[in-house]
This record gives structure tokens, sequence and C-alpha cells, in this order.
């Protein structure tokens, strides 16, 4: 088998482990009424959905489903290589199952031949999706260290009037402070990029009112006003 898509890839794993198995190779092809009666014969039988699960991961689960092989004997001479299988099969624990239903009457009509011994091997198989590649590099990777500053305000109301215990805290970051009884606040340790230098919005709970401001934190007298909710 040349493909190595996940059924074909499936089979020669089974024909690799019963070859192992059996000390000899095992064919793939349905069971024939000339098969040879010392030899078992592997033929895959059906494909057979199996429960999808979804994972935590960012990227698309694999699809998963099983495909069922029959393993029949050629006759009695391949009974006992038949059982060296079964014992094989029930100390592995490689996800391939047994099933000991391939006694249809339908099933070995529809092979043109007498019913024999045989078992039924579940495999689980599935499909990964490829991987995204990411996208190329075109430029030169530039690293730079962004700043980190502090800055000082002070929060008031109409005439300039200090708000106290206001609390203030950076949209997007955990710190957060209070005003002291003149209005004024700290904000310690904010990145800032000189070269591409931002405001730092702000959010201002207290007296009743939920407030936002974006400030220059390079500004050396901050201000912020909070006018009385309109009623």
């Amino acid at each position: 088998m040349t493909d190595d898509g996940p059924i074909c890839t499936a089979t020669a794993e089974v024909v690799a482990w019963l070859a192992g198995t059996v000390g000899d190779t095992v064919p793939v092809g349905p069971p024939r009424p000339d098969a040879e009666p010392s030899r078992l014969t592997l033929w895959p039988l059906e494909i057979r959905p199996a429960r999808q699960t979804r994972g935590s991961g960012s990227g698309p689960e694999p699809y998963r489903f099983t495909v069922r092989y029959l393993l029949a004997a050629g006759g009695p001479e391949s009974l006992a290589t038949l059982d060296r299988v079964l014992v094989a099969a029930s100390a592995a624990a490689d996800g391939r199952t047994l099933v000991l239903e391939a006694g249809d009457p339908a099933l070995w009509a529809a092979f043109g031949t007498p019913p024999r011994p045989a078992v039924l091997i579940d495999v689980p198989v599935q499909v990964t999706h490829p991987a995204r590649p990411a996208a190329p590099v075109l430029r030169p990777l530039r690293l730079r260290q962004l700043e980190m500053v502090s800055f000082d305000g002070r929060v008031v109301g109409p005439a300039e009037q200090p708000l106290a215990a206001m609390r203030v805290e950076v949209v997007g970051q955990p710190y957060a402070t209070q005003t002291d009884p003149a209005g004024r606040f700290r904000v310690v340790g904010v990145p800032h990029d000189p070269e591409r230098p931002a405001p730092v919005r702000l959010r201002l709970t207290g007296r009743g009112q939920v407030l936002t401001a974006e400030v220059d934190p390079t500004e050396p007298d901050i201000v912020i006003v909070c006018a009385p909710p309109t009623p």
C-alpha cells in the first residue's frame, strides 16, 4: 500500500500486528470458498461512526471513526493461528477491539462461502486536520522594551472641589488606587511606548458614578473633573 490515508494506514498497521502475532503474513482479501485452510484472511468490512470529542485547544479536533475488519479462518488448520490472535488481542491495550459477532449467515452468503470461524476487529481511526502554517515573516523582527511610567493626578468636582475616596483604576490592568482627602491619586507602573504614545484610560468609581477618562501620562498636572449626575 502506497497511500498514506487513514484507512490504508490502519490496515497496514493491523496487517503488521497480525504478522508479528502469528509469525506469517495475513493476506488482505475477502474470505473465499477456495481459501487456504491453514491461513487467515483479513478484509475491511465497514466504516463505523465514533463519538466525537471537543477539546479545549484552539485548533479543530480530529474527526474520529472506526474501521471494522473481518478476520476469517481458511479452515480447521488455521484455528490454532486464530487462537493466538485472540490471546494477543485480549492482552493488548492499543485500542483494537475484538467483536465475536461474525456468524451472521447473510454475511457469509454475501461472500458466497460457507460460514467459518471468524472475529471482527474494530480499529479506531482519526483524521487530523492539518495545522495552518504561520504567516511568513517579511521584515526583520524589531524588539523594544516598553517603559513603565508613573504619574500623579487630581479628581475634582465643580468649583475645583477635591473628591476624596474615589476609586481610580487603569482599564485593562489590575492596578487600582484611591484619591486622598485632597483628591490626589498616583498611578504606578503603566506601560508606555515613547515612539507611539497613547493615552491611558482610567475608570473612576464613587459618589454614585462610574466615569472614564483618558489622560496623557506625560502631562505634569493631570486634573479630572467629575460633573454631578444629571437629575
